[in-house]
């Protein structure tokens, strides 16, 4: 019985391997979580023109307990791996399985465009 074994493309990327970084600033709510500061408007005619007359010019994306310590770690140095480590140690089984979870929230936070990946902004 013969395996294939199938070179790696160059342009393949691990996702464990990978390293998120956080494009919006942050702050922590009254629950110590933290809010995402993402801003109202990201055209510059508009927020110049609309900024002035509102109370606060930036909508708050409230995470839970387990957003708020993965963003947190989201750094620009640590792997995705590292990041699960981290909250492994954390949490314990709460978290379980933690890469599974963890992909999918980095996933929907570059898809929501709150992150990005160092690996991704090279190319």
């Amino acid at each position: 019985m013969a395996t294939i074994f199938r070179k790696k493309k160059k342009n393949e990327l691990n996702y464990l391997e990978m390293t998120p970084f956080a494009i919006y600033s942050h702050e922590f709510n009254s629950e110590g979580k933290i809010d995402v500061l993402v801003p109202r408007f990201s055209d510059k005619v508009f927020g110049k023109l609309l900024q002035p007359r509102l109370k606060n010019k930036y909508i708050k994306a409230n995470l839970d307990e387990f957003g708020s310590a993965t963003w947190q770690l989201i750094n620009g140095t640590n792997s995705v791996t590292r990041i699960g480590e981290l909250l492994t140690e954390k949490f314990g089984e709460k978290i379980q399985p933690v890469y599974d979870r963890l992909t999918l929230f980095l996933t929907q936070l570059y898809n929501a465009g709150f992150i990005s990946f160092k690996e991704l902004e090279r190319k």
